[in-house]
């Protein structure tokens, strides 16, 4: 049961508007194009989890915060013996990990490893259950949900899920009976009771009004080509 769904963040919403009207400095763009690329990867996971049929509650795109400590979860899934703590990455190419840090074969690029990522989650989230006086079976993964992307050198024993796994994963979800009672449905509902509306680490450009290209655009392909004809926008 989808309790909470997700959608495009204010931030992304806001980067995608000014991408689309103003010059982004190549910093910038890299951010923009990595959340769009995130939210794809996110949405793509949702896909699957529709197939579960197994009592599950299922809670999307959440924030939290913990004595002053801001944490993301991409997605919650609480079954009869344990919450599965998933973060979902959308990575494209040949990776390889080095020394607990993570890079691209390609670019020799840096990434921030999601495992420590999720590490840290995890453990703010243990503390905000313990503070509710709840005691639940935490699993966290991370999900490579890209069917291109190819990781080397990571250790068995680290909490991730390989593109080739995604749908084992989904598999075994389903394969393990789950009944539901009334403290799930409290927590589920605790959980989103907490959910922060504003990110105070959301990354904007400055910019000002003045610097935006004016206009109508065409949603698809934003292009400012378009016309009126019959009463309706055209793109051209």
């Amino acid at each position: 049961m989808l309790l909470k769904s997700r959608s495009e963040s204010d931030e992304l919403l806001k980067m995608r508007f000014l991408n689309t009207r103003m010059e982004l400095t190549e910093k910038e763009k890299f951010h923009y194009f990595s959340m769009e690329k995130g939210y794809e990867g996110e949405v793509k996971f949702d896909l699957l989890a529709e197939s579960l049929q197994e009592e599950m509650y299922i809670i999307n795109d959440m924030l939290l915060e913990i004595n002053n400590s801001f944490f993301q979860i991409d997605s919650f899934i609480i079954s009869q013996g344990v919450i599965h703590l998933l973060d979902i990455k959308n990575f494209q190419g040949d990776f390889y990990l080095e020394s607990d840090k993570l890079y691209s074969v390609k670019t020799g690029r840096e990434y921030k490893n999601p495992v420590d990522q999720l590490k840290r989650s995890t453990t703010l989230f243990r503390q905000l259950l313990q503070n509710l006086k709840l005691n639940y079976l935490v699993e966290p993964s991370v999900i490579f949900i890209n069917s291109e992307f190819t990781l080397y050198q990571a250790p068995i024993d680290l909490p991730i899920i390989l593109p080739t796994q995604v749908n084992r994963f989904i598999k075994d979800l389903n394969n393990t009976p789950s009944k539901l009672n009334d403290g799930h449905k409290k927590l589920a509902q605790k959980l989103i009771s907490l959910h922060q509306t504003k990110n105070p680490f959301a990354l904007l450009p400055k910019y000002d009004y003045e610097q935006q290209q004016k206009g109508v655009y065409c949603r698809i392909c934003r292009s400012f080509e378009v016309s009126i004809k019959n009463n309706k926008f055209i793109c051209e």
